[in-house]
């Protein structure tokens, strides 16, 4: 979420996501009712309902493509957090010069290939093996307890460090908006799990589900702000897509808070390959016996193996995070909810209690187009890999970083490193706690 705010620009990012954040809190209860109108108790029947096959299979498209595009920044995020992690164990060393590790036979720790290939052999595709995902629910809740350590982290050095702010650091407004506002929606998108937490209210009504909305958008506001404000004040202009990558080797709080992101990371990705499975199931297999054990592990194969082959061929998560927003949660959030709203509740769809749905589905394909186009043609650099300049002072844990020099953003990205792996920033945003 830093990384957004670099991109729209800080005040502009914050008034984003306040506008995400109760387009998230209406599209929520759009739903509930749209699934009262039509009848239906899951978000694939209610577009089936609204518009048929056809949006059936749009549906299908987008909730295939979230969680996957979701489970490829996973994989980054893992090479940035415990490659980093194993550096600071092991002792590999920095040229200060150069700002990169090096990279022998004797410490292959430091590979980022090598470790999110290790990651995905012994952890993330073991767990994303289990057919039940209720199997997955204490880890989920652990997972979510280290992202307090990890905002924590993020809030104390917002405190002691003092890099000098970039020349543009609270510009009012940046050409990036449209990335920023899918990145925005990739953070707050919950759609998909609407009726199930719906359903387990005890009395389910459109009234308690709106206090029950009301309550968490404010929470999810709240905290991702404050993420996004520390991180991104403290590197300002220098701002990763993984934030993490902007803080030094040697840091060991930080390094702390990479161990429990990574390990957050990679208790989340089995969730995201159950849905991309359930979604393939869905589709293809209705009409089916149950999966057999062998389909089900050639589902499971398929998936992680695709994730971690794309994983390994980007160096920057920005861009991955900005492609899931606008293809993947952009139409979740803002496009679908309010359509089927329109298309089911009666009257014209320019009467006055279909405005603000109309208003948000053209706001949801500009956003869409746009991002999408920014992001393909205009892709941010990043100096994935390297050691940043502010830490090469004399002593690597000095918070006061004010009379060292430091370049700017681009000289910083324009030698991005080879093309292998990836970054970990926005990926925060995969924090915020939807309704």
């Amino acid at each position: 979420m830093p990384y957004a705010l670099k991109q729209a620009g800080f005040p502009m990012g914050v008034l984003l996501i306040l506008i995400v954040a109760l387009i998230t809190d209406y599209s929520v209860i759009l739903l509930i009712r749209g699934g009262n109108l039509s009848g239906t108790k899951n978000y694939q029947d209610l577009v089936r309902a609204a518009f048929g096959f056809p949006g059936f299979v749009f549906l299908s498209i987008v909730q295939f493509v979230y969680p996957f595009i979701a489970m490829i920044s996973y994989n980054i995020i893992t090479g940035d957090t415990i490659t980093k992690v194993m550096m600071r164990i092991s002792g590999v060393p920095v040229d200060e010069e150069t700002g990169k590790v090096y990279v022998t036979e004797t410490n292959i720790l430091a590979n980022r290939y090598f470790i999110i290939c290790l990651c995905t052999l012994f952890v993330t595709l073991p767990l994303s093996l289990y057919r039940n995902v209720a199997k997955l629910a204490k880890a989920s809740l652990f997972a979510c307890l280290l992202v307090v350590f990890i905002i924590i982290a993020v809030i104390v050095r917002s405190t002691d460090m003092h890099i000098p702010p970039t020349e543009d650091a609270y510009t009012f407004a940046k050409p990036g908006f449209a990335q920023a506002v899918g990145i925005m929606a990739f953070a707050f998108v919950c759609h998909h799990n609407t009726f199930l937490i719906y359903g387990s209210l005890e009395e389910p009504t459109v009234h308690r589900w709106s206090i029950v909305t009301h309550i968490s958008v404010v929470v999810s506001f709240i905290a991702t702000v404050v993420f996004a404000a520390c991180g991104y004040a403290t590197f300002t202009g220098y701002t990763q897509g993984d934030v993490l990558e902007n803080y030094c080797h040697e840091d060991d709080l930080i390094n702390a808070a990479r161990f429990c992101y990574g390990v957050c990371i990679m208790l989340t990705f089995p969730v995201e390959c159950f849905v991309c499975r359930e979604v393939i199931e869905n589709f293809f297999f209705q009409a089916a016996q149950p999966t057999t054990m062998l389909r089900h592990v050639i589902e499971t194969v398929i998936i992680v193996g695709a994730t971690l082959g794309i994983s390994l061929a980007t160096d920057c998560l920005g861009i991955v995070l900005e492609l899931n927003g606008t293809l993947g949660a952009t139409p979740l959030v803002f496009i679908l909810p309010a359509a089927c709203y329109m298309k089911l509740e009666e009257g014209k769809f320019y009467s006055a209690k279909k405005l603000p749905s109309l208003l948000i589905v053209v706001t949801g394909a500009i956003v869409m187009v746009i991002g999408f186009i920014m992001a393909v043609l205009s892709p941010q650099g990043c100096s994935h890999g390297k050691e940043m300049s502010y830490c090469h002072a004399n002593d690597v844990n000095a918070t006061d970083f004010s009379s060292t020099f430091i370049p700017s953003p681009e000289m910083l990205t324009s030698t991005t490193a080879s093309p292998p792996i990836i970054s970990t920033t926005t990926a925060f945003s995969n924090f915020s706690i939807g309704p």
